[in-house]
């Protein structure tokens, strides 16, 4: 074989390496229904389904949990009272990671279970909303005695009075160790008691580990590489 006609033939096969290469490198992606019974898939680089519907189910059990057996006797005594009314303010995400589309399911879980309570009833986030954005009052300036006469006045006028305030805040802890990651995530709900200034705080705590593996990068090796 000529010296030219066997450089072609290598240049050829050199050329086509690579293209063989990253062909078979193509991405396939597909989802499928997750069934009731089966677990929730764990998120690889935050938290996911898993953790929050775990924090939300043990927090909000607890909490009103301990306000209905406080609510019990009363309801012995005066017969069956009306359900006192929760006002749900807002989700405040304090933790390292975005809560992304999560927030709002947060605070919809916790809505739906406070629904389900027999002994308590939320204001619609509705009117909660329209009643912050009319006062121009962020939920955690609430506290202030002026703020909440006008925040409770507007709703009244909606004819939305309410009971209680609720606040839930998700916050994170991280430990390192080398590329070991340990988070442990806690959601806090607190209650707050318009009329008396009384409150009540209940949370729960999920520990999640991220793992990092090195993984090899590919070579852009080609065997019919020859060294004339």
């Amino acid at each position: 074989m000529k010296r030219r006609e066997f450089l072609q033939w290598g240049g050829i096969a050199v050329t086509a390496g690579p293209l063989v290469w990253a062909s078979g490198c193509r991405s396939h992606q597909f989802g499928h229904v997750i069934a009731g019974d089966q677990s929730d898939m764990v998120g690889s680089h935050a938290a996911g389904a898993e953790t929050y519907n775990a924090l939300i189910h043990e927090s909000m059990a607890k909490l009103l949990g301990r306000q209905e057996a406080a609510c019990l006797p009363a309801a012995y005594q005066e017969g069956t009272p009306p359900p006192k009314r929760i006002c749900f303010v807002c989700v405040e995400n304090c933790s390292i990671e975005e809560m992304g589309d999560f927030k709002d399911q947060v605070y919809e879980q916790i809505d739906t279970q406070i629904v389900q309570s027999p002994m308590f009833e939320p204001v619609n986030r509705r009117f909660i909303d329209a009643a912050l954005r009319e006062t121009r009052l962020r939920p955690d300036s609430l506290f202030l005695p002026e703020n909440m006469r006008l925040f409770t006045g507007v709703l009244e006028q909606q004819g939305q009075p309410f009971d209680y305030l609720l606040y839930a805040k998700l916050t994170s802890g991280t430990t390192e160790k080398n590329h070991d990651t340990q988070r442990d995530y806690l959601l806090t709900l607190e209650m707050i008691d318009v009329h008396t200034g009384h409150y009540d705080k209940e949370s729960a705590k999920v520990r999640k580990g991220y793992h990092k593996s090195r993984v090899g990068k590919w070579r852009n090796y080609n065997p019919f590489t020859w060294r004339i």
